[in-house]
């Protein structure tokens, strides 16, 4: 039987989620506000009896806060008996009383300390659980979890089974939007529960060796294309979040939004042997009745009513299991194969369409331990996001690391972060797709829109896609695509076949072609040891610094020797001058000669054996056996370029230097 497999995941906060000062009306915070308190544990009683009415299970996860209250924890003790709920523990709901005594801090964000920290922080709240409930967690929580944290968590509470480990694609789109908190910065991980590796949170195990012992599971399910496109604060099986992203009739009080999200996750084990999964994970915090959002409380209440309600409906049917998080974590280990086979391989796939907008949009995704990958159909079947999990980057974060709070993985492809094709200028943004020329005309087919199907062959995942017509001058070609994913393998394989030619004997070339850049967010980061790799016939690796290529650029910046770069007085005719391009040697002692064309130069430096160099250069570049080659950008004291609106070329662009050196001519 196919399963669609739900966690349904509630926490007692018994502190401010969100500070007081919020719903407080600009009073002095109080985290030991009687009234608030009251209020928060009220909320989670609500919660609890909504799920249990639906008949279905909970997973209880305790708040260090909640562990010092009494009646939190006979509510949780109680519901774990009477209705079968697990009790794990949060590692959010940190700062109460007692944590910032301790620790001098207001800060929840766990995977900002340090890790000694950490470690600390760890042991203090496991241990009050056990001193409260007699026995270890099978399960915890955050917003994220980096790799060094789990692996401390497993080895030291080796009950642990299950975590909340991450909240998919809130990364630097949260600045765009509603949500400014610089500590979200979590992209590039799987849109669904994996295994993590050892190494980094984000990258799936590919084998045993990797495997981090947990099933991690992500805070939410979120709308694929909605969350990738904007914010991913609004888009997901969180009732409330539906609500601040205005998804609902304001007059009616409905959201069908909310149940064709949970309707879409169902669908997907079409794609997934079988499987799908989904989760809802609500704080007390989003049910505040001081007006903790722009809705009535009324209206928030409703809400989460409804969202029990629809679960509870789909398991009556038969349609829905609710697994608690440690039970759903010996499942999806089952099912995938790990548990007797040994087997990581399996990948997660998502052939997604636009629910949002009831646009013809698809996207369709892939994750695997070896990479991630998002197919966008309205461009053409482009890879627009890539990240290439083969590496296993090690990224630690928190205080004392590199990237302190940057949890990302880094992507080679992202077109919202590095300019896709239709942003600020054609095929320059981060893209992997292909252009098809005829008679000096050129068609991207990110230009051409089409919609996808989902196919499996052994443990090949394919998507192949209706074709598409491009019109040239005189010319009309159909064109169809397949994209291969080999599970295991970390290949993509992609087949372009032409079905038909208005003139079969026309030629038409079709270049494949792929921009990409390293980074996490908008800014690239250093590309210096990368290696370009072409398989065929014959393989070739290229690697810049092998080839002793090195660019440098810089604007606004002078640079000693320029004024010897300028054609000799008197060499040129006036004629002459209106030659785009000169040609000069310059000697160590910085005498200038004239040639004919660069071939020329380059022939006259080989003869001569000479270290040849720009002024520009040092005494290292003279003794060196290389040739520096300086290149002026397009003008010189004979002509000083374009001019217009009280602006000229030459005052603009003379402080430019392009720096490049090459290997000796033999």
């Amino acid at each position: 039987m196919d399963k669609f497999i739900v966690n349904i995941i509630h926490r007692p906060e018994m502190v401010p989620e969100y500070s007081a000062t919020v719903t407080g009306q600009g009073k002095e915070e109080d985290i030991g506000d009687k009234a608030l308190l009251t209020e928060s544990l009220d909320i989670f009683k609500t919660q609890q009896r909504l799920a249990h009415e639906n008949g279905l299970k909970v997973t209880i996860q305790m708040t260090y806060a909640s562990l010092f209250n009494d009646e939190a924890v006979e509510i949780a003790k109680h519901d774990h008996e009477e209705f079968g709920d697990e009790i794990g523990l949060s590692l959010l709901g940190l700062p109460c009383e007692e944590f910032r005594n301790k620790y001098k801090t207001k800060d929840f964000c766990i995977w900002m300390f340090s890790m000694e920290d950490k470690k600390a922080i760890v042991n203090d709240v496991f241990e009050k659980f056990h001193d409260r409930f007699g026995f270890y967690p099978e399960s915890t929580s955050s917003y994220y979890m980096d790799a060094d944290l789990i692996n401390y968590i497993k080895a030291t509470y080796p009950t642990v089974k299950c975590a909340v480990a991450t909240c998919w694609e809130e990364g630097p789109k949260a600045y765009h939007t509603c949500n400014n908190s610089w500590y979200t910065l979590f992209d590039g991980g799987p849109w669904a529960p994996w295994i993590p590796s050892k190494q980094n949170t984000h990258a799936p195990a590919a084998n045993e060796a990797e495997d981090s012992g947990i099933v991690a599971i992500p805070h939410l399910s979120r709308d694929l294309i909605a969350c990738y496109d904007g914010n991913g604060s609004n888009f997901g099986t969180h009732p409330q979040n539906v609500l601040r992203g205005m998804i609902y009739d304001t007059k009616t009080w409905e959201y069908p939004y909310l149940y064709n999200l949970i309707d879409q996750y169902r669908s997907l084990e079409k794609y997934n042997n079988g499987y799908s999964y989904n989760m809802m994970f609500v704080g007390p915090g989003w049910m505040n009745k001081m007006g903790r959002w722009e809705q009535p409380y009324e209206l928030l209440l409703k809400s989460y009513t409804d969202g029990c309600a629809y679960y509870g409906k789909l398991k009556k049917e038969g349609k829905l299991i609710d697994m608690t998080m440690s039970e759903f974590a010996d499942y999806y280990r089952e099912k995938k194969g790990v548990t007797k086979e040994k087997r990581y391989t399996e990948p997660e796939c998502a052939l997604w369409r636009d629910i949002l907008y009831g646009s013809d949009k698809q996207l369709f995704w892939y994750c695997d331990p070896f990479m991630r990958a998002c197919v966008n159909m309205d461009q053409g079947g482009a890879i627009v996001d890539l990240r290439p999990y083969a590496a296993k980057l090690e990224w630690p974060v928190g205080i004392g690391t590199k990237h302190v709070q940057d949890a990302s993985y880094p992507f080679l492809i992202q077109e919202k972060y590095r300019a896709g094709y239709f942003t600020h200028y054609a095929g320059e943004g981060t893209v992997r797709s292909a252009k098809l020329s005829y008679k000096g005309e050129e068609v991207d087919l990110c230009l051409c829109p089409t919609h996808a199907h989902f196919s499996q062959e052994g443990r090949t995942r394919i998507l192949t896609l209706d074709p598409v017509t491009i019109e040239f001058n005189g010319l009309t070609v159909k064109l169809q695509t397949k994209e291969y994913f080999e599970e295991g393998s970390s290949n993509i394989k992609i087949e372009r076949n032409i079905l038909e030619m208005s003139d079969p004997n026309a030629e038409v070339t079709l270049d494949e072609y792929m921009v990409a850049c390293y980074g996490t967010t908008e800014y690239p980061e250093d590309m210096t040891s990368v290696v370009l790799k072409c398989e065929g016939a014959e393989e070739k690796k290229i690697a810049l610094d092998d080839i002793g290529v090195k660019a440098e650029f810089g604007v606004d910046t002078e640079y000693e020797g320029i004024e010897e770069l300028k054609p000799v007085e008197g060499q040129f005719s006036e004629e002459e001058s209106s030659v785009e391009t000169s040609v000069v040697t310059i000697d160590e002692n910085g005498v200038a000669e004239a040639q004919d064309n660069i071939a020329e130069a380059l022939e006259v430096v080989s003869a001569d054996r000479m270290n040849t160099v720009s002024t520009y250069g040092n005494a290292s570049d003279a003794k060196s056996g290389n040739v520096v080659v300086a290149l002026d950008p397009g003008h010189d004291a004979n002509d000083a370029g374009a001019q217009g609106y009280g602006l000229r070329e030459e005052d603009l662009t003379s402080v430019s230097y392009t720096h490049l050196t090459l290997p000796t001519i033999a």
